[in-house]
């Protein structure tokens, strides 16, 4: 079973950029699909961006896409989502989760989670 701890989270200005880590650890790290989902107060959770276990390919909510960027190191456990250009909008808590198979846009798909960082943009 693996354990997801996320960091890196904190107050950033309109149009600044921030990167997050989730860190995972108690399990095979490369035979877990990676995704990242936000949740904004008031609002469901939501999908931001999935990679594959190898890494080799990802994929990005509309809302995101070209700003952000997803990767991972499975020498170091770790998964990274880049975040540039950050709007008011992307205010939220962010969450890493993993999932034994291939990587899905849906959070019921994923069996584990971190606790969340939060990530507040002023503008």
């Amino acid at each position: 079973q693996v354990q997801l701890v996320e960091s890196g989270g904190g107050l950033v200005p309109a149009g600044g950029s921030l990167r997050l880590s989730c860190a995972a650890s108690g399990g095979p790290f490369s035979r877990y699909a990676m995704a990242w989902f936000r949740q904004a107060p008031g609002k469901e959770r939501e999908f931001v961006a999935s990679v594959s276990m190898s890494g080799g390919s990802t994929n990005y909510a509309d809302s995101v896409k070209g700003r952000f960027t997803i990767s991972r190191d499975n020498a170091q456990n770790t998964v990274y989502p880049q975040m540039n250009s950050l709007k008011p909008e992307d205010t939220a808590i962010y969450y890493c989760a993993a999932r034994s198979r291939r990587t899905s846009p849906y959070s019921y798909d994923y069996n584990y989670w971190g606790p969340g960082t939060q990530v507040t943009v002023s503008s």
